[in-house]
């Protein structure tokens, strides 16, 4: 049972009531890349605890937003309805981009599937009807893939069950595609992505259907120190 409510009958308030708790929004974040077992959720938010992880969890479960996998490792996945949240979730997320940077935040502590998550949230209306593909990209440690069907585009960690594109690349050139400082082509070009597997011409129509305009990226993430992030392929193979 839920603690605290706002006690007010407005559906913006009980949804408060419900997921307005400190770090129960980005547990759902996690749960939208894909079903994460306790111990993947509890990495991925270590100051977080495990008592608050169980507690928002039993929450999220009693209310028809996750759910425990049938799968021999358990692992919580989010139930048709807790999926209802992505659009919203994303939507809030690129509004906060025009939040200025936190100087308590490290920025080096970036992940490139969050920033994918992201520009799931932003791919140009139409660009990916009638296209079915996965995008898998190694960035460094992460492993993490795009799948597009007929319109739909999903971000989820993990390899790609089935790829029909592999690229390697380091986080600044990941994060440089995402906001346009480089294109595809250049950066195939001057070797700081590696594409495994695929065409290039998939490569390179992915990003103009996540078509983030550099125009309307705030300075706070053009801020970030890319630099910080710069490895070299050789390194990472």
């Amino acid at each position: 049972m839920l603690n605290k409510t706002y006690g007010q009958p407005c559906p913006i308030a009980r949804t408060l009531d419900v997921i307005g708790e400190r770090w129960t929004l980005l547990v759902i974040r996690e749960l939208l890349l894909g079903p994460k077992r306790f111990k993947e959720l509890l990495a991925m938010l270590p100051a977080m605890g495990a008592n608050r992880l169980s507690a928002r969890l039993r929450v999220l479960v009693e209310n028809n937003i996750a759910q425990p996998t049938k799968s021999i490792v358990t692992a919580y996945e989010l139930t048709s309805f807790g999926e209802q949240l992505r659009k919203p979730l994303l939507a809030l997320g690129l509004w906060g981009l025009n939040l200025s940077m936190d100087e308590r935040i490290d920025s080096t502590a970036v992940r490139a599937e969050l920033v994918a998550l992201s520009l799931s949230g932003v791919s140009r209306p139409g660009a990916s009807d009638g296209i079915r593909a996965a995008y898998e990209f190694q960035v460094g440690a992460e492993v993490f893939h795009i799948r597009v069907d007929d319109g739909e585009v999903l971000t989820r960690s993990g390899p790609a069950p089935a790829a029909d594109v592999i690229i390697r690349c380091d986080l600044a050139t990941f994060v440089a595609l995402s906001i346009r400082q480089i294109s595809a082509e250049d950066a195939l070009y001057q070797n700081r992505a590696r594409l495994i597997q695929g065409q290039p011409s998939m490569f390179e129509h992915l990003f103009q259907m996540l078509e983030y305009s550099p125009k309307n990226v705030p300075h706070s993430l053009l801020a970030l120190n890319l630099s910080s992030f710069t490895g070299t392929l050789q390194n990472e193979s």
